[in-house]
């Protein structure tokens, strides 16, 4: 299969989940999109829209984002590989804001072409589900996030979970990534205040844990962020697969050994 620009992480974030064949992956080729460039805090879905398409993020982030909240509080954050809004094909009617965090690139797919995958390939069928499933379990940590952790452990958590979401689609090599946020940003998805985020940060610079320069975050030290985070990833639904990893490809034996 030639990897193409709009669906090459998405075969790696399918793949991650359940086995795939080459003909399966190959499928994804045939993909029609509109392909869309959003600004910082551009909104590409708006609480009632009834959109025809999923919104398939290739570069950037995206955050969802509780239509009736005056300070913007995130629920959830997309990375490049996933479906923002896989849930439309059962239920289109969007429920809060779609918001891109920072300059972000979207495909926009039609819904019959998936729901066509799903009936052309039992295996991308169930791939598609697993994919659902995992954004529902990703919604449940974070409720646990803001609801039982305190505003270092949050922070510590939440760069974890993106980190490793990052590296299955081949990307935070050398566990330096593009920030996702702003620290503004960063207290909306951590239910805490700009000023606390900040002084939060410098904690875990303090720490030695990770540097935030300009745009780029560096996490210097992994093993004492996930300590810290109390992170398991088994909630993500990543699959090991027997294929050789580098220093800078996390796995799930590294994040366990931590």
């Amino acid at each position: 299969m030639q990897a193409g620009f709009s669906f090459s992480k998405l075969a790696d974030r399918l793949a991650s989940l359940c086995d795939l064949s080459s003909d399966d992956l190959a499928l994804l080729a045939e993909m029609p999109s509109t392909i869309a460039h959003f600004n910082s805090h551009q909104a590409v879905l708006r609480h009632g829209d009834d959109p025809t398409h999923c919104c398939l993020l290739l570069q950037g982030y995206l955050s969802w984002q509780d239509s009736g909240s005056t300070e913007g509080q995130i629920t959830s954050i997309a990375v490049p590989g996933d479906i923002a809004d896989l849930h439309s094909l059962h239920q289109s009617r969007v429920v809060g804001n779609l918001i891109a965090l920072g300059p972000a690139i979207v495909a926009f797919v039609p819904h019959r072409f998936l729901r066509n995958l799903a009936e052309r390939s039992s295996a991308m069928s169930r791939a598609l589900l697993l994919m659902l499933l995992a954004d529902h379990a990703m919604q449940r940590n974070w409720a646990v996030n803001l609801g039982s952790r305190d505003a270092l452990t949050r922070v510590a958590h939440l760069i974890c979970e993106i980190t490793v979401r990052l590296q299955n689609v081949g990307l935070a090599k050398d566990l330096k990534l593009s920030s996702p946020f702003t620290q503004s940003d960063l207290a909306a998805a951590c239910s805490i205040s700009p000023v606390h985020a900040n002084r939060t940060l410098q904690e875990l610079r303090r720490a030695r844990l990770l540097q935030w320069q300009g745009k780029i975050l560096t996490i210097t030290d992994w093993r004492g962020l996930v300590r810290l985070a109390g992170f398991d990833p088994t909630y993500l639904g990543i699959r090991h697969r027997d294929q050789p990893s580098t220093q800078s490809r996390l796995t799930s034996a590294e994040v366990e050994m931590a």
